[in-house]
């Protein structure tokens, strides 16, 4: 793969940012190992972003 590509990861709510860590180490593992080109972004939303910027789904999340 030659270009970059970009994965926004959205953690969320409730057990969320526990699951979501976990997957996104899986997807860097994987991206090292198979030399994807994969960049990862992870941005605010749900609750948390309410709680960060009091939007659920902040205008940098969706411009992401």
């Amino acid at each position: 793969m030659s270009d970059k590509q970009q994965i926004v990861i959205l953690p969320g709510d409730g057990i969320g940012p526990e699951i979501v860590a976990e997957a996104a180490r899986v997807l860097d593992a994987v991206n090292e190992r198979f030399s994807l080109n994969i960049d990862t972004d992870t941005r605010a939303f749900g609750g948390a972003a309410y709680d960060e910027c009091g939007e659920p789904l902040p205008d940098a999340t969706l411009e992401a």
